[in-house]
Parts: structure tokens; sequence; C-alpha cells
């Protein structure tokens, strides 16, 4: 089943109170209102008053917006587990590497929330089971999820809190993957040894990233768009997980034509044309597929990225009656669980500061975060039902070149990867190792 939890931005269902403040701030933004004192004006024409019971003033608006727009604590992020597990052997082809994953880059895991002080969290990630826990400052480890001795899950052990142990034998492992003490054998071999492959693990814009690799690349930085990561910015994360294959939502993020049919009846892309003329347009860090004869209408742009993550940028105009700071912008990236499944993160992200940002905040949670929901449900349930060889057969044309390039691109990668790391072949059947001295004799 899809993972969905519509209210991940907000603890509590909204008050009687701010569920009307928030339909009266739509009904003012609506008008023009773009400042404390219009909006003070428009909203004593209404039925709301502000805390003393007065008349709105300016002073009070951004009063009460601040209050309001006070980041609480969000409800924790519950995960779905895939029981598919890993899979034994390496992928003989480029198809196979590219349904389980690509190495070598970093990956959106979970929401942060996911991951509470003393727990063991296990999840299924780019083909990979992974172990998932904080130590006793707080700072999240990703692991591999087998225990050395005899590969049981460490997810199933005990959080000792700088280390974990394995319930089966109780060997005991630290943060960096070494083995620090096996109870049933003291001072044997396996003591001491870096034996549980440890990924590096940052902690950014409320989501946990791993480098995932198999042969210990090094990570390339993490430099997240300045959207999830300037301060003048303001974002919510939407995580989800869905049942079909990544890159069906890759596929779809880099379709901005989409927008104006499958979310015409949206809040916020009712609006523009419903043919379009796209170009490709190449940047530092993969490329912009826009419309030549439609700007900041409706989905009108998508943009590739691909810098030691993937993800996809675009933004889409809000009505008026979201208030002041011009269009949403959404991060996507998308993370497999498994050949059917996948995880996906929408960073919704406004560039409003002070008053403004207090505004979006308290409205995104009252009465936007529900009606972009209804936007993803539409895309969820339209990828879901897309049959198993969707892929295989399709009548393409001028609209679909985005998501052919990045298609391209990626089976470029995953064919690159398997020849760089394609093991030697055996000895030609007849033939006979060299004999070594110690043979020879």
């Amino acid at each position: 089943m899809s993972h969905l939890q519509i209210h991940q931005s907000r603890s509590r269902p909204p008050t009687s109170y701010e569920s009307t403040f928030a339909a009266e701030l739509e009904r003012v933004y609506a008008t023009g209102a773009a400042d404390p004192a219009a909006l003070a004006a428009g909203l004593n024409t209404g039925g709301t008053r502000p805390p003393d019971g007065g008349d709105w003033t300016a002073e009070s608006v951004v009063a009460e917006l601040a209050r309001l727009g006070a980041d609480g604590a969000a409800p924790p992020a519950p995960l779905a587990l895939d029981p598919a597990g890993e899979r034994a052997g390496r992928p003989g082809t480029a198809a196979e590497l590219l349904a389980r994953g690509l190495p070598d880059q970093w990956y959106a895991l979970c929401p942060s929330a996911a991951v509470p002080s003393g727990e063991l969290v296990r999840l299924h990630r780019a083909g990979i089971d992974l172990l998932l826990w904080r130590d006793g400052a707080g700072t999240v480890h990703v692991q591999r999820d087998r225990c050395p001795h005899r590969n049981a899950p460490l997810s199933r052990g005990v959080h000792l809190g700088d280390r974990v142990a394995c319930n089966y034998h109780g060997v005991q492992v630290d943060a960096g993957g070494t083995v620090v003490s096996v109870p049933g054998s003291p001072g044997c071999a396996l003591e001491g040894r870096r034996a549980v492959t440890t990924f590096p693990a940052q902690e950014r814009a409320g989501a946990v990233f791993a480098w995932i690799t198999e042969d210990g690349t090094p990570p390339a930085p993490l430099a997240l768009p300045e959207q999830i990561a300037a301060p003048d910015w303001s974002s919510f994360l939407c995580y989800v997980e869905w049942d079909a294959p990544y890159a069906l939502s890759l596929d779809n993020l880099m379709d901005p034509m989409h927008g104006a049919f499958l979310h015409r009846e949206s809040h916020s892309m009712f609006g523009g044309k419903r043919e379009a003329v796209f170009q490709v347009r190449d940047t530092a860090t993969g490329f912009v597929f826009e419309k030549t004869d439609q700007k900041a209408v409706n989905f009108d742009w998508s943009e590739w990225i691909d810098d030691g993550f993937q993800a996809v940028r675009l933004d889409i105009p809000y009505p008026p009656s979201a208030g002041p700071g011009g269009p949403f912008a959404i991060i996507a990236m998308v993370t497999p669980i498994s050949a059917g499944r996948h995880a996906a993160f929408f960073w919704r992200c406004r560039k409003v500061q002070g008053w403004q940002r207090d505004s979006w905040r308290f409205l995104y949670r009252t009465l936007l975060e529900e009606r972009h929901w209804a936007v993803l449900e539409q895309d969820r349930v339209m990828l879901e039902d897309m049959p198993e060889d969707a892929t295989v057969r399709e009548g393409l044309y001028q609209h679909d070149i985005a998501l052919v390039r990045v298609r391209r691109l990626l089976r470029n990668r995953a064919e690159r990867y398997l020849r760089e790391h394609r093991e030697p072949a055996p000895p030609a059947t007849g033939s006979r190792p060299a004999a070594t001295a110690g043979a020879a004799r």
C-alpha cells in the first residue's frame, strides 16, 4: 500500500479560529492586499478579531501571523518497510542496476523525524538493507543492516547509546562499523575489525541523506539547491512511498505538460494554454526543459540536476489568495525501495521572510497542504495504475524530449559503472594457472 500521511507539517488539526482566520486571510489577499496595513483593513471587514477583541492593526496582524506561523512540533513520520530485502549477487545489466538504484551518489532516505533517538530503524533503499540510528549526541548513522558474525539484522538488536548490539549473539558494533565487543568470545579475531559497512550520512532540510557506494568511493559534497539550503527560503518537506518504479516519477517530474491536463482542476495549475513548444537549455549540473511561449502561468518548466545527487527543480504560480511571495518552488528527489516501489521527497519552497514567511507557513499548515496533496494524489493514482510494460512501446513526441534525455543519461551511467566494475573473466577452459614455487617443488 502507498504511504500517505496528508498533514506532515502540523501536529494537530487547526482550531475553529485558525481555520476561519486562514480563510479570511485568503479572502483579503485575493483582493490585492500586499502589506500589513492593507491586511488589517481587509480583515476588519470580516468576522475575525485579534486576541484583544479590538480592530485589526498592522501591528496586531504581524504579531498574530508570527504566533500562528511559528514552527512547532511536527508529527512523527512512520515508514512502510518493504519486505523484499536485499538480493544476492550483482546486477548484470544496466536495466537491473537502474531498477535497484545507481551507486556512488547521495540518496534521501527518510524524513529526520522517522529516526527517533534510542531507536533502531530498518530501511531498504537502493538495493541495500540499511540500519539508521542516533548516538547519544543525536548524530544519525547509516550502516548496512548485517551483523558481521552471521549476517543477522542489527536492526533487531539493542541500542546501547554509542553502539548497537546484535540480538542474536550479542556482538557490539560502534558508529564507525568497528566490532567493539564479542561477549561470547572475548578477544576473538572479530573484535577490533571494522566489519560493518558504514555510509557517509548527513541531515539536511529535514531529511536523512546517505552516500550509497559499493566500493568505498568517497562522497561528493552535498551541495543542495538554494531553495532548501539558503536562509532566505522557507520550505516544507512532503514524503511519500508509492507502489510504482521510481523511473516513472522521474518521467512525471520531467513532463511539465501533464500539469495542464491531469492537474487542470487544481488550485495552482488551472490556467494557461494546453499546447506548447519546448526547448532544452543546458546548465552546469544538468538541463532545463521549458516552454517557449508561456512562463509563470502553469507548470511551465522543470530542471534536471545531477550533482552528486539527483533532483528535479520546478516552480508553479500560486493564486493571489496565497499571499505575497511569488510562486512556490518544488525540489523533488526519488529513491528506489524495490523494483516496483519508491520513496519520493517533495520540498515545497517559497522565498519569503518576516511576516510574509509567517503568513505562508500558517496558510500552508492550515489550508494549502491539503490542496497540494490532492495534486499528488492525482500523480500517485496515475503512476500506480501504469502497466508494467508502460515504457516498452511508447508513441513519444516533442513534449517527451526531457524524459527521454534523462533515461539516456541514467542508462549511459549504469552501463559505464558496469564496465568499470566488471569482474575479471574466469580462465578459459583447458588453461592452467601458473604454478607457484611451492607447487613446482
